[in-house]
């Protein structure tokens, strides 16, 4: 049978690719931190936890496609099974690996002459010249300094999102196994809120309690409220799931989907 006419092997292929980019780009823009509360025009909020103060919802960016990639992960273990999700997995971490080794040969490239202020366009005036090189002088060192991330971070959100993987593809097949096809919302989020749970503390743990030296009550408060944030994400993706489900159950029709659910059990 012709591999597009396939609808199983159609499905695994873009709900795979989707789940790899959303990894793949959460690993790369991750650099960049944001302040939530500014990004919805509040001022930060400044808790205290466990002795820590000023702590606000500081985050990586990475963490607007994390929930994502979890919220993929449940949807491939309900029709393609924990062996699904592991091979897509692995897929993942391998490419992210391979991404970043691609940026550190990029980063010691001797650049052209010209290239460190090819930022700067002939036509601008001389004080919007002056403006943009003010904020990016170096257009070779900007790209370093975007790109070049700490190896304790790199191998500490690899471990995370293996680690993470792993226990909500256990976490979603245990539930699953004692609602049977009943209660998708507890299983979909549940296996989410465990699996987010436990990616905010050992990221965080490796690369900065082990990496940088941090205090363990602070990188424990900061986790506190990284899971915070993905708590709630996790809650108001839910009804996507559903949809999610509704859409896939409607292209693969429903006797062809429930026989995928079942084998998906083993």
């Amino acid at each position: 049978m012709h591999i597009v006419k396939d609808k199983r092997t159609v499905l695994f292929i873009l709900l795979g690719t989707f789940f790899i980019a959303n990894a793949l780009i959460a690993e790369l823009i991750g650099v960049k931190i944001f302040s939530l509360e500014k990004l919805f025009g509040y001022k930060p909020v400044n808790w205290t936890l466990l002795g820590q103060e000023n702590l606000s919802f500081n985050l990586t960016a990475g963490v607007i496609l994390w929930p994502v990639v979890f919220v993929m992960t449940d949807i491939i273990n309900e029709y393609f099974g924990r062996r699904g999700v592991r091979l897509l997995t692995y897929i993942a971490v391998g490419l992210i690996l391979y991404a970043f080794l691609v940026f550190y040969i990029g980063m010691n490239l001797e650049p052209a002459d010209f290239w460190p202020t090819s930022h700067i366009k002939p036509n601008w005036s001389e004080e919007y010249k002056a403006e943009m090189l003010s904020k990016v002088s170096d257009y070779n060192y900007a790209f370093r300094v975007v790109f070049n991330q700490s190896n304790w971070i790199i191998i500490g959100s690899l471990i995370a999102f293996l680690f993470g993987q792993m226990v909500d593809v256990l976490v979603f097949q245990k539930i699953k196994k004692i609602t049977g096809e009943k209660k998708l919302w507890l299983r979909a989020t549940g296996s989410t809120l465990v699996s987010q749970f436990l990616d905010s503390f050992v990221v965080l743990f490796i690369a900065f309690y082990i990496g940088a030296g941090w205090p363990l009550v602070l990188v424990l408060a900061i986790g506190a409220l990284n899971y915070i944030y993905k708590f709630v994400m996790a809650v108001l993706l839910t009804p996507v799931i559903y949809l999610v489900h509704y859409i896939i159950d409607g292209y693969l029709g429903k006797e062809v989907a429930d026989e995928m659910k079942l084998l998906a059990r083993n």
